[in-house]
Order: structure tokens, then C-alpha cells, then sequence
């Protein structure tokens, strides 16, 4: 039994039993892949692949029992492997982490930028997805750290840790009506007499928005989503509508052709989270990291968060 034969099984699984995909992904062939499984299934004394002639096309019972100790002895080479680096190169690596755009946008620069300072010599890699996305990303191993207000607690094998509250803003153009109102007497049923443009389903505090209207029995005008806080802005400020945008994203300075409202007495207080795979060995550096974007987060606090059961650690901000 070898390392190649556990990535095989782990990777077609990962692929859909696509074997040209899989070599792909490990730098072998076609072939190789095959034999590598065979080897593995012969050993064992069973079939981990459903097979119709050469195709595989599913797990057998067995396959989906040891699936998951596969994956967990992956995760432990992994974390061996950076046991070792720990020691053996201190502060010298990479740390990739995964952000929705808000996040990456408004919420990390100042954290990048001190990061930097504290750890000049680890190679630091920004990824942008969906939550889903940067839960998968997680799952797999392509990133390290995940960001998102969304997603990251509904996955068991994830740990999440509350990283900082927020809450959302209304946009709209210099002389706009609702600026003759008080911020905290805005109803939903005034915003909902103009047409909307907003973030979509999934994104940065969404799901808040729409129960918010849903509870008032109101079913609002809206006319254009997107993912960026800057995309709406900038059609908020063609005059196609009103936006609503997470509060972190208005900038008086940078946004001085628009005015912000507060929307907090409206919608629902949102929670950004911080992700990591459950089980993971994380550098040094990386608690580094998540100390400088939550000071709270210590070291101890973040082990002690990876050994626990709980899908989110209790802790409160």
C-alpha cells in the first residue's frame, strides 16, 4: 500500500470517476491510475469501484467505508509534511486563503498588509469564490483559511470561528427622498416603493434581506443583483434604483457621489466566519494570520477550536 493508490481512490471519487481527470490531477496516465486502484483493491481483498467494463461508475459498500479513512490518512500525511516544514522552515511557506469578494475587498486589505509586515517571507495567496465554493475549497485542501459570512457552518468536517459582526447600509444618490427621513424611521415598506439592486442569493448577507421583506409580507422590486458592493454602487449611481450593501462597503471618501443609510434597525445583524478543515495542521504563520484579522483568535483558542466536536467553536466576539 502507497500514498499514489490512496490520492487514486480519493481523486476519482473527487473527479466522478473520471480516470483521464485523475491522471491529470496527479500527473500520470490513464493506465496508471487503473493499476494503481487494482494494486490497492487486490491487497485489500475487495472492490472499491463499481466498474461497467472499463468505466468506473460508482463506490461499492465497501469503497464508501473506506473512503473516508483514505481521506483521513491523506490529511494526516499532509499534516506530517507541515509538521516537519514547521520545524524544519519556520516562517518560510505558503498560505493560501479563500474569500468571498466583500471579504476580500473591504474586510482583509489592512490584514494582508500587516501580515506582510509580521511574515515577509511566506508566499500569501488570495482566492475568490462563493461561500460553497470556499467550503469546497477548504474540504479539498486548495486553501488553508476560508472567510464568508455564508455556508462555512453547514459543513461538518469544517470548524468555524465567529470573526466579527456587521450590518447592512441603504444607498442612494445626492437628493434622494429617503434622505429626508431619519435613518431609524425608514421602513421596509419605503424601500420597497423603489426598485432594488442588491447582492445575489447566497452572497453577503442575502438570505437577511429577503427574510426581512418576507416577514413584512412584501414582495420588492429587484431589479439588478450582483456579487461586487462596487457593482451595485456603481448603478445606484446611474439611478437604476436604491442599493442595499453590507455596511463595510461604503466608504464617505471613496463613494462621495452617494449617501449611506443605516439599514441595521431593518435587516437582521450578519456574522462572519473563519473556516478551516476539521483535523488540519496549520503553520505557524497561519495562526499568525488569524490573529492579525482577529486578536482574539489566538493560538490556543483556534487548536482548541480544531479538537473540539462542535461545528462552530463557542466563542463569543
Amino acid at each position: 500500500m502507497n500514498f499514489q493508490q490512496l490520492r487514486s481512490v480519493r481523486e476519482t471519487v473527487r473527479r466522478g470517476f473520471n480516470l483521464t481527470d485523475v491522471a491529470n490531477i496527479l500527473h500520470t496516465s490513464q493506465p496508471g491510475v487503473s493499476r494503481q486502484i487494482r494494486e490497492l483493491e487486490d491487497e485489500l481483498g475487495v472492490e472499491i469501484f463499481v466498474r461497467a467494463g472499463k468505466r468506473l461508475t460508482g463506490m461499492t459498500l465497501p469503497g464508501e467505508v473506506l473512503l473516508p479513512i483514505v481521506e483521513r490518512l491523506l490529511l494526516e500525511a499532509e499534516n506530517l509534511k507541515h509538521a516537519g516544514d514547521d520545524f524544519a522552515k519556520s516562517e518560510r511557506g505558503g498560505l493560501i486563503v479563500a474569500a468571498t469578494h466583500s471579504q476580500a475587498r473591504y474586510a482583509l486589505p489592512q490584514v494582508v498588509r500587516d501580515f506582510r509586515e509580521l511574515c515577509p517571507d511566506v508566499s500569501l495567496h488570495l482566492r475568490q469564490g462563493s461561500p460553497e465554493q470556499i467550503a469546497q475549497m477548504l474540504l479539498s485542501g486548495e486553501a488553508d483559511i476560508g472567510v464568508a459570512t455564508e455556508a462555512l457552518a453547514s459543513f461538518d468536517q469544517l470548524v468555524t470561528l465567529p470573526c466579527y459582526r456587521w450590518t447592512h447600509s441603504i444607498v442612494v444618490p445626492p437628493g434622494h427622498p429617503l434622505l429626508k427621513q431619519e435613518g431609524g424611521s425608514i421602513t421596509l415598506e419605503q424601500l420597497a416603493a423603489y426598485p432594488i439592486i442588491t447582492y445575489e442569493s447566497g452572497y453577503t448577507g442575502r438570505a437577511h434581506i429577503d427574510a426581512a421583506f418576507n416577514r413584512a409580507g412584501l414582495s420588492p422590486d429587484i431589479v439588478l443583483t450582483a456579487m461586487d458592493a462596487d457593482v451595485i454602487k456603481t448603478y445606484v449611481e446611474l439611478g437604476m434604483g436604491i442599493g442595499i450593501v453590507a455596511s463595510i462597503a461604503f466608504d464617505p471618501e471613496r463613494d462621495r457621489h452617494l449617501h449611506a443609510i443605516d439599514a441595521r434597525h431593518l435587516f437582521e445583524v450578519n456574522l462572519t466566519r473563519l473556516g478551516l478543515r476539521r483535523g488540519t495542521w496549520l503553520r505557524s504563520y497561519a495562526y499568525r494570520f488569524i490573529e492579525t484579522f482577529v486578536p482574539t483568535l489566538t493560538k490556543d483558542v483556534v487548536q482548541e477550536a480544531l479538537k473540539s466536536e462542535q461545528l462552530e467553536a463557542e466563542y463569543v466576539i
